[in-house]
């Protein structure tokens, strides 16, 4: 008999089949046997999401895959929210266990053939390389995917407590020279700030990206759009 789980747990199960293996009381249950809560019931503001969220959380603002009809309206931002344990526990807790599942893969060979550094969890090197072959395809995209903005960096996001994901080598930034940032733009901190859209990235980029499982920064409110990460549960 198939078990009814809720719909975003499905999600979970379908998209790190190596990571995740059961779900049972609540609690999201993982290959090296941990067991991390799915769902703690508290209603939290947009800040609070941001700041101390369940692995439900993750899913509160729901992400479109293709072409955005409309820039985001405050406060959604989908897959700006993550719960630090679950990221921990598929790709490590430390840099050190990071840095033991990296793997050098060459960005985009035939157009600039640049060498960058990702993760082997779940595939995300073969799903980059995929990226990268249907990049260059179009020489047009060259100066949007020359000069990699970054891929791993143990860090936190910038003014917060918050591991970024680029430090589980998930996540890749590409030309930051191309691309837009709400601090930037504003130049502000303040997550309430009245924001205006920014972007200039092609919109055959963010395609190619979310073909392969990788959710686009410029679908934030509080956009990034130089930013890609490996998040399939959320397309």
């Amino acid at each position: 008999m198939k078990h009814q789980y809720p719909t975003n747990v499905d999600k979970l199960l379908n998209s790190y089949p190596d990571s995740i293996i059961g779900y049972e009381d609540n609690y999201l249950i993982f290959k090296n046997n941990k067991k991390l809560i799915y769902d703690d019931g508290i209603i939290k503001n947009p800040q609070q999401l941001l700041e101390n969220p369940c692995i439900k959380d993750q899913f509160h603002y729901a992400y479109s895959k293709g072409e955005m009809k409309n820039p985001p309206k405050f406060p959604e931002d989908p897959g700006r929210i993550t719960n630090e344990d679950f990221f921990k526990t598929i790709y490590g807790s430390t840099k050190e266990q990071v840095l033991n599942n990296l793997t050098s893969i060459v960005w985009c060979p035939k157009l600039l053939g640049e060498e960058i550094q990702v993760t082997k969890i779940n595939g995300i090197d073969i799903k980059l390389k995929a990226v990268s072959t249907e990049l260059e395809q179009d020489p047009n995209l060259k100066p949007y995917v020359t000069n990699i903005g970054g891929t791993f960096n143990w860090r936190k996001v910038a003014g917060t407590n918050r591991l970024s994901l680029h430090s589980y080598a998930i996540a890749i930034d590409i030309n930051v020279s191309k691309s837009n940032y709400w601090q930037w733009d504003c130049k502000c901190k303040e997550e309430t700030t009245k924001l205006k859209y920014e972007n200039h990235i092609p919109q055959k980029i963010v395609d190619i990206f979310e073909k392969y499982g990788f959710i686009w920064g410029g679908k934030w409110y509080h956009y990034d759009t130089m930013h890609f990460e490996y998040r399939p549960e959320l397309l």
